[in-house]
């Protein structure tokens, strides 16, 4: 070992008998900076439980009529393309192109009743219809009984 490694070792022997750990411990402002960094990416990850705000239907999206359906119950609490979880006691729904978010509303051509529901899963993937269901907003359209309905959406304003 040469002379100028062993003043080296030396340095470090005698820096860390002063304080321990001295020798390894980072710069402070390098601990600031992944402190920071941390920080940031927690925050990042942070969202609102999944759960979007209404956001309006895009520009020229006028509606459309077709069939609804409903989320069986066995899909309650399974997680939807959006991210959260199916509660069948919100008012949201499945389309295949809105965008998450986005406030429809929904009116039963049979009897008249309507809903607002907010999308926030994708599908249905059934020829013939145009949106999934909340079991609460099949309630409120009183198409439980039937399972499907004649519906037309339109934006909720």
């Amino acid at each position: 070992m040469s002379s100028r490694h062993r003043i080296v070792i030396a340095d470090i022997v005698t820096a860390e008998a002063r304080d321990p750990g001295s020798a390894r411990r980072p710069p402070p402002a390098f601990r600031l900076t992944m402190l920071l960094l941390a920080v940031v990416l927690l925050v990042g990850c942070a969202g609102r439980g999944g759960h979007q705000a209404g956001v309006e239907a895009p520009a020229g999206w006028t509606g459309e009529q077709g069939q609804a359906s409903y989320y069986a119950d066995r899909y309650h609490g399974r997680r939807t393309a959006s991210g959260e979880h199916y509660d069948r006691e919100a008012l949201t729904a499945a389309h295949r192109t809105l965008p998450f978010g986005t406030r429809v509303r929904v009116t039963h051509l049979g009897n008249g009743r309507e809903t607002v529901v907010r999308i926030n899963d994708r599908g249905p993937f059934v020829g013939g219809r145009v949106i999934d269901l909340s079991r609460r907003a099949a309630e409120e359209l009183g198409m439980v009984r039937s399972g499907t309905a004649a519906v037309r959406l339109s934006p909720a304003r």
